[in-house]
């Protein structure tokens, strides 16, 4: 028999309204949650079993009928879960975020983390070993493990993200060892399975991303005087032209003015539909007419010069946010007002 709603949490209130709603609403609903609260209530919806419908219907009330045609509690949420967060969030961005809800219900350590304050954290890995704060950076957020990552000593810091960049995966017995040991120092119960899948370049990328901008330039530098090829293919993830579909109108028409419209064309030829709609909708009725004609007209282009014009606009927009002309979506840094 299932708890009665009042025993439930307000988090497993909020996974029984979002599995109500169908994944289409519930994505609509994740858009405008904080990453760490996209987890949180995906861990409760991943975990939810058993629902009786007089426990739905005290939830949702007024949208008992609708939770009657279209739930169905316990049976294939894992699946549930990953089309909603993909819906919400996009491909790239929902993976890791699978990830960590999915496995984190037997992953009770590392689980427990990411509830817990940045500072609390910081001052457990003081003392650990470089490896041992990448792995435990790899199972957070990026927005938590950027937290994180600022509070510990600079001088570790870039060293840090090098080996977060370059972990692959993580022996199922260290993973389970490493889980018990933060079980313990955060007063924790139960063990854990193991999991794969840690760290990799793009990780450490989403991490620099939200350190903020001076930060991300120092560790950069520092990345580079010992592995510039690594130094550079961060560069490259933490921002690439299909994020340009998160930049605000106003500095997508300043980026619009300091891109030839020839490279854009050719930027364009590889771009999904709506990240082409996102730049006509900036320029001018006339100048978007022009665009769509050149790019009907413009024949194949290799996929070479596609990537090469599309970087060069990437540069160009890093730039500008340098500037601060334009923010970019997903930095860090201050937001305009």
């Amino acid at each position: 028999m299932s708890e009665p709603q009042s025993a439930r949490a307000g988090v497993d209130r909020a996974a029984i309204l979002l599995l109500a709603l169908g994944e289409q609403d519930a994505a609509q609903v994740l858009r405008h949650l904080g990453s760490q609260d996209v987890q949180r209530v995906g861990a409760a919806m991943a975990q939810l079993s058993a629902v009786s419908r007089e426990e739905v219907a005290g939830v949702l009330a007024q949208f008992a009928l609708s939770v009657e045609q279209q739930t169905s509690f316990g049976v294939g949420t894992d699946e549930y879960v990953r089309n909603v967060l993909r819906e919400a969030l996009g491909a790239d961005k929902a993976s890791g975020v699978i990830d960590r809800v999915l496995q984190g219900r037997s992953s009770r350590g590392l689980e427990a983390l990411k509830w817990t304050p940045p500072r609390s954290i910081a001052e457990m890995l003081r003392s650990e070993h470089p490896q041992i704060i990448a792995i435990v950076l790899s199972s957070l957020g990026a927005d938590q493990a950027a937290e994180v990552l600022k509070l510990l000593p600079e001088t570790g810091r870039a060293e840090i993200l090098m080996r977060i960049a370059t972990l692959d995966g993580v022996h199922p017995t260290a993973l389970n060892e490493l889980d018990e040991v933060l079980e313990k120092q955060l007063s924790g119960a139960s063990g854990a399975k193991a999991a794969t899948g840690f760290g990799g370049p793009k990780v450490a990328a989403e991490i620099l991303n939200l350190v903020g901008t001076a930060e991300e330039g120092t560790l950069i530098a520092q990345i580079a005087k010992t592995d510039e090829a690594l130094s550079q293919k961060l560069q490259d993830l933490m921002f690439v032209f299909a994020d340009l579909i998160d930049v605000d109108d106003r500095g997508l028409q300043e980026l619009l003015r300091e891109v030839p419209s020839d490279k854009l064309i050719i930027a364009l030829k590889a771009a999904d539909e709506k990240l082409k709609q996102k730049f006509f909708k900036n320029m001018s009725e006339r100048a978007a007419q022009m665009m769509k004609d050149d790019l009907e007209a413009k024949g194949p282009v290799r996929l070479s010069e596609v990537e090469a014009a599309q970087k060069e606009i990437v540069v160009t927009a890093r730039k500008m946010s340098e500037e601060g002309r334009m923010q970019l979506g997903g930095k860090g840094g201050e937001a305009y007002v």
